[in-house]
């Protein structure tokens, strides 16, 4: 019994190795925008649409294809994502014009898709029975600090390597030709598969008796992602021109502190209860932004990296307070949609405000484009804050 155990957990960690490296490549991009800049000569709205075509690939496949693992199995869609991961490497490898670019954000969006959910389930899945709550932490690791660790690779090898565009690409082909191999000889754990021609599209949607949870929870999620969005769409423009910061370590660094502080965030709500969670993570995100407006009003590095660490830890408490919360009201047979709706819900944060930002970086300048998104969204997610105040989230959520 006790071989099992183990051979589970070996499972479950090799499994979330996995899931850590595909997410990963999603942000290794980060701290190399500045020198795509440098390389094709494009705007700061250019580098906000680059980024926010990852979204629109992430939502894309989490509408048509994202409950594609419970019919083939969680493997082959898995070795699908690392396969769309490898591709969008490949793209930023042979970069020679923007449109390379593009391709590569849509592809490492596709990847995600795959990954986001598939993954978390075939972690938990393999992890021997009883530990439910241990494979959850390692599934939230896997994600946030994969997220976290791409910027932070890229950025060392950019700064401190030679090759700064290609080698953090090597690197990453490496890595996921390495999980292919470890994947290949993990255990499959969906028993009975399907073709893939039986998986159908998933329809969004909000039964009315979820709708209070469902909007406050939906805010909170749209406003924590579109932080993350603009920290790493736009802070290393922001580091380099306002800041005088160059060091492309530095850059990733600070990126990566927040998806770091995320997931401080998300194991805390096992601490707080999933009835203070959202509040305290609006709280959370509003200490951020403000912080955030506080280093673009008086050009501080320490309000930036503070910034990334409040907004991170709120981010977390209010992403998995609405996790839970939402998936607690709603009924079995809609579960899968309403979850659904609140990822491209999330995801939209991702896309829709960073290129409102990038619209107005022109106009009125980084600063004033940051601030005015700040102001957007603290009013968003304070709105959110009072009606939780006055409605809580149920104490069994």
């Amino acid at each position: 019994m006790d071989g099992d155990r183990r051979r589970g957990w070996r499972q479950c960690l090799l499994a979330g190795a996995v899931f850590a490296v595909c997410m990963a490549g999603t942000t290794l991009p980060t701290p190399l925008y500045p020198l795509y800049q440098e390389k094709f000569g494009f705007s700061e709205l250019v580098v906000t649409v680059v980024y926010a075509v990852y979204a629109f690939g992430v939502i894309g496949v989490l509408l048509l294809a994202g409950n594609a693992s419970d019919a083939v199995g969680r493997r082959p869609v898995l070795l699908a994502g690392l396969g769309f991961s490898a591709a969008s490497a490949v793209c930023f490898l042979g970069a020679t014009a923007l449109g390379w670019l593009y391709a590569g954000r849509l592809l490492s969006g596709l990847s995600a898709g795959l990954f986001t959910g598939a993954a978390t389930v075939y972690v938990m899945e393999l992890a021997p029975a009883g530990g439910a709550s241990r494979a959850t932490f390692v599934a939230t690791a896997a994600n946030m600090g994969g997220l976290g660790c791409g910027p932070l690779l890229a950025g060392v090898l950019a700064q401190y390597a030679p090759w700064p565009l290609y080698l953090p690409f090597v690197v990453h082909l490496f890595l996921v030709a390495v999980s292919a191999a470890v994947l290949l000889g993990l255990d499959e754990t969906v028993r009975e598969r399907r073709p893939l021609g039986t998986v159908r599209p998933q329809r969004p949607g909000v039964p009315p008796p979820v709708r209070p949870v469902f909007g406050p929870a939906a805010i909170a999620a749209f406003v924590g992602f579109a932080l993350f969005g603009v920290f790493t769409s736009v802070s290393p423009a922001f580091l380099a021109h306002s800041l005088d910061v160059h060091d492309h370590a530095v850059s990733g660094l600070v990126v990566a502190l927040a998806f770091f502080a995320s997931t401080a965030g998300q194991l805390a709500v096992g601490r707080v209860g999933v009835r203070r969670s959202l509040p305290l993570g609006c709280a959370g995100l509003l200490a951020g932004l403000a912080l955030l407006a506080g280093a673009l009003v008086w050009d501080l590095l320490a309000l930036v990296v503070a910034s990334a660490l409040v907004g991170g830890v709120g981010q977390g408490l209010a992403f998995r307070g609405a996790l839970s919360a939402v998936a607690s009201a709603s009924p079995p047979d809609r579960r899968a949609a309403v979850i659904s709706t609140l990822f491209v819900v999330a995801y939209a944060g991702i896309s829709v405000p960073v290129i409102g930002v990038g619209l107005l970086v022109d106009p009125i300048g980084l600063e004033g484009a940051g601030l005015a998104f700040i102001t957007c969204m603290a009013a968003l997610v304070g709105a959110a804050a009072v009606y939780l105040l006055r409605r809580p989230v149920p104490a069994d959520a």
